[in-house]
């Protein structure tokens, strides 16, 4: 990867550049899966903060979950779920335009004083295409697209997810691995906005 590689991880729409990572251990809740998907989940969430280093936790001590996912087949069963109008704001207005672009999936972040992710939301319309998906990969996926706030472009042409050959196992690419290892390092900042941040991720890549 250059610079270059690392800084279109986590450019805007607009061309600004924007980073944060969780500043607070990951306490996880799932909706709409069965146990066993649900353990799957779980454990792609955990193997990804293992990798950089980072707590899990079963309970938030002021949100009591902070990352929140729902799987659901229709954009519109989101308007029944108690409450989720006060965690997400327009919720009505969000999911008219969900159901309007056919979209699969959509993520909303919560950020603290310092610009840390204090909160991640995670919806996946499991239409007949994502259904297909193995579970495995797909909650690695969300995973991967949940540990740090990407670009938006960041994985359009390139899924962050590559299949061994051998034994046909899902797994994380590993320059991608690689960049959100660096963006945990203890000396790296929990948020950023000026491009110089790719820089010094690139340079601990060089590193390992």
């Amino acid at each position: 990867m250059t610079p270059q590689d690392v800084e279109k991880l986590f450019t805007r729409r607009d061309g600004s550049y924007g980073f944060a990572r969780w500043g607070r251990p990951i306490a996880p809740v799932v909706f709409g899966v069965e146990d066993e998907t649900l353990r799957t989940v779980k454990g792609a969430f955990e193997a990804v903060a293992t990798l950089v280093g980072h707590q899990m936790a079963e309970t938030d001590p002021e949100l009591g979950s902070n990352l929140m996912m729902f799987f659901f087949r229709e954009w519109d069963e989101l308007l029944a779920v108690p409450d989720l109008d006060r965690l997400i704001p327009d919720l009505a207005e969000l999911v008219a335009r969900l159901q309007t672009a056919d979209a699969t999936q959509y993520r909303a972040f919560r950020f603290d004083d310092d610009g840390a992710i204090q909160a991640a939301f995670v919806f996946l319309r499991m239409s007949a295409d994502m259904a297909k998906l193995p579970a495995e990969a797909l909650a690695l996926g969300e995973a991967v697209q949940t540990i740090v706030t990407w670009g938006p472009e960041a994985f359009s042409q390139t899924s962050p997810l590559a299949v061994v050959p051998e034994s046909g196992a899902t797994v994380l690419r590993p320059e991608i691995a690689a960049v959100i290892a660096a963006a945990y390092d203890r000396m790296m900042p929990v948020a950023a906005a000026d491009a110089s941040h790719a820089l010094r991720l690139f340079a601990r890549l060089r590193l390992e």
